[in-house]
């Protein structure tokens, strides 16, 4: 996301965290089923986030947990924690058996995502492989922003990386997250996907960042339905889809609680309501939020923490749990 992570290292984070599932083969399998709402949780928050805690206050089930980046050509959770091991698969567990699950994503505004460092598509995607094998997992997300959406080597890397990572993992759904304006998906943003499909991965959704379009004072609600309006159009066109319905679950919508980091800009309870309506009325393929720690805090103060409007703690969360696919 936009908003920048806020990981505490402490001395003993430096050090491999052993969880007792490191051996964990299991693949990704066509089972995998559409999460409807999965809000970001960073996981770089201090204390780390308790997720079977925010999942019961919250009254969601599943979350987009942010962000894996680099320690070389290995993968690392901010350079803290070493997802090689399972660090934190114990509170995923505990989501899964109540019947939710999680996407991990790759990249963000702070951190180096690995495609910078893995310097082959293989090495690139032996990584990416070790994490869905040390969690499981049956989604994955690559949050690309900032230099990264415009970087050809990266993309072009990332994306052939991808289609061997899905053909390891037959069923792995993988999403891309990118910056958009109300108009749609930037070039860039477009070229990222429109690499991803040259290079044969079946994308799952195209998630965009309803956030911070720097525009002054707005209704923010208006913004995201525009914004999804405008990338599903984008999306028809990229990836060769003509039905409307089919199109619209390609989309994901991401905005930013409370104040956004433009500091004018503020997507209030309101917007939330009608932005679940409208995802509601087109069968989204799905909701998220950042971030989930700033709802649960419901606080006034640094944006890394707060959404800075009044509200009860986990309210955005209620109202965005009200949508069903």
């Amino acid at each position: 996301m936009r908003k920048i992570m806020t990981a505490v290292v402490v001395a003993a984070a430096l050090f491999p965290v052993q969880t007792g599932h490191a051996e964990t083969t299991a693949t990704a399998t066509t089972t995998a089923t559409a999460i409807p709402v999965a809000p970001y949780v960073d996981m770089g928050a201090w204390p780390t986030p308790v997720l079977s805690t925010m999942a019961k206050q919250g009254n969601v089930k599943s979350f987009t947990l942010g962000f894996v980046t680099s320690n070389g050509c290995k993968a690392s959770w901010f350079a803290a924690y070493d997802p090689h091991t399972g660090w934190q698969r114990d509170e995923i567990d505990k989501l899964r058996a109540a019947g939710g699950d999680v996407k991990i994503s790759f990249g963000g505004a702070s951190g180096i995502e690995l495609a910078y460092y893995c310097m082959t598509p293989a090495a690139l995607a032996a990584e990416y492989d070790a994490v869905v094998k040390a969690y499981a997992l049956k989604y994955v997300d690559f949050d690309i922003e900032g230099s990264a959406v415009a970087d050809p080597a990266t993309i072009a890397r990332r994306s052939q990386a991808l289609k061997i990572l899905q053909d390891k993992n037959p069923g792995l759904k993988i999403s891309l997250t990118l910056p958009v304006l109300p108009t749609g998906l930037t070039a860039d943003g477009v070229n990222v996907v429109q690499q991803a499909k040259n290079a044969g991965v079946n994308l799952d959704l195209v998630n965009i960042m309803a956030m911070d379009y720097y525009q002054g004072p707005a209704d923010q609600g208006a913004k995201a339905i525009a914004a999804a309006k405008a990338t599903q159009a984008q999306m028809k066109t990229v990836l060769g889809i003509s039905d409307d319905a089919a199109a619209w679950k390609k989309i994901g919508v991401t905005p930013m609680l409370g104040v956004n980091d433009s500091r004018n800009e503020i997507f209030l309870q309101k917007d939330a309501r009608a932005l679940v309506s409208f995802a509601s009325s087109v069968h989204l393929g799905m909701l998220s939020t950042w971030e989930q720690g700033r709802d649960a805090n419901a606080c006034n103060g640094a944006l890394y923490r707060c959404t800075n409007v009044a509200q009860s703690p986990y309210e955005f969360s209620k109202i965005f749990a009200g949508f069903n696919g």
